[in-house]
């Protein structure tokens, strides 16, 4: 009997279980082999048995659980195969965080690709997207809603930078996720020719450090001193998104609020938390994206995980493409404050080895 996409991944409890290979892949719960496609918390928890992943996201892992975050690790080459019990798993660039990839397992000729979290646009804190050919494609849908059309992140930043330019008296906080979006955002604002220092709240603090180490230029950023905050005229200070609105933010001279996330595309969302200049900067793939992904795969059935799941299989449909939703628990969106993990604490859930409660609904 020919082998079946479901005999090579399964749904459990726990996430996405390959029973050849008696390993999950990106687990909300620890187990005896976890495959991760990257570092953000609701992929990447700690307390597995044994930890397979791109260097990078070890290396993440290990900053934000310490060294003990699993039994043992395997650094995964991209691009090179690994058997493991009767399939063959390779690792694919994702372009979503630094170390982040797509999971390719294959087995008897059928091919399926668990993609993670991944976006098509350019980012030069990551590698870009690789398009894997495949059977069975399993994608995402943060934004999986035709209004989700991203624009250029340099028109964002050249807003930012806009801003600073006319308020020099006026510090901008910046609110942005503590891995990936917060570095891309610096990165950016390099690229753009902004050389003065860049403030870091504390959280960010650790994980810039080690995007540096890995060899991303992004300049000088001091944390903030708490006696030095009302000096930072002009300044530009990026915090976790909780913070924005914290009181830490209000000791700043007369705070310009932003928000860097896909989010503030939707203008409801800025104005209900309170951004005074939303930045549409997006670490995850738009709808076109999306939609343009899943053709390029040449994919004959999708699977579709957290996010705006039944939009995406109903174009699917109209497409001839075989596709379900996976209603998958326990994997948020962590452009959106507060849904997966804390701001201060990113990895508190996942070090004390227990599933973090289900993200918050999606407008």
């Amino acid at each position: 009997m020919p082998l079946r996409a479901s005999d090579l991944l399964t749904l459990t409890r726990e996430g996405l279980y390959c029973p050849l290979g008696r390993f999950h892949v990106d687990p909300t719960w620890p187990v005896a082999r976890a495959l991760i496609t990257h570092g953000h918390a609701d992929h990447a928890r700690s307390g597995h048995g044994s930890v397979l992943a791109t260097g990078e996201t070890l290396r993440i892992m290990a900053v934000r659980y310490g060294e003990a975050f699993c039994g043992t690790r395997q650094e995964a080459e991209l691009g090179h195969p690994i058997r493991i019990g009767d399939v063959t798993v390779r690792f694919w660039p994702a372009g979503h965080v630094l170390g982040s990839a797509q999971i390719a397992i294959e087995a008897e000729g059928v091919r399926v690709v668990v993609s993670g979290d991944y976006k098509r646009a350019r980012d030069p804190t990551c590698l870009p997207f690789e398009v894997v050919p495949c059977d069975v494609f399993i994608t995402e849908a943060t934004f999986g809603l035709p209004v989700f059309r991203m624009p250029d992140t340099s028109e964002e930043v050249a807003k930012l930078l806009a801003s600073v330019s006319l308020f020099p008296e006026r510090a901008h906080i910046v609110g942005a996720y503590a891995l990936g979006k917060a570095q891309r955002v610096m990165a950016l604002l390099r690229e753009a020719g902004y050389d003065r220092p860049i403030y870091l709240h504390g959280a960010m603090e650790k994980l810039t450090e080690l995007y540096k180490r890995e060899g991303i230029a992004l300049g000088e950023t001091p944390k903030v001193v708490a006696t030095e905050r009302g000096k930072l005229h002009g300044a530009i200070v990026l915090c976790p998104p909780s913070s924005i609105q914290d009181v830490w933010s209000r000791k700043f001279p007369d705070p310009v609020t932003s928000f860097a996330s896909g989010w503030m595309r939707v203008r409801a969302r800025a104005r209900q938390k309170g951004v005074e200049l939303p930045l549409v900067i997006s670490d995850h793939s738009d709808w076109p994206d999306l939609c343009r992904t899943i053709r390029e795969t040449g994919a004959e059935e999708v699977w579709v995980t957290h996010g705006q799941e039944d939009a995406l299989v109903h174009w699917c449909g109209t497409q001839g493409i075989r596709a379900k939703p996976l209603h998958m628990l326990g994997y948020g969106d962590e452009e959106v404050e507060g849904a997966s993990e804390s701001a201060a604490d990113p990895g508190t859930a996942a070090a004390t080895g227990t599933a973090p409660e289900p993200a918050e609904a999606t407008p």
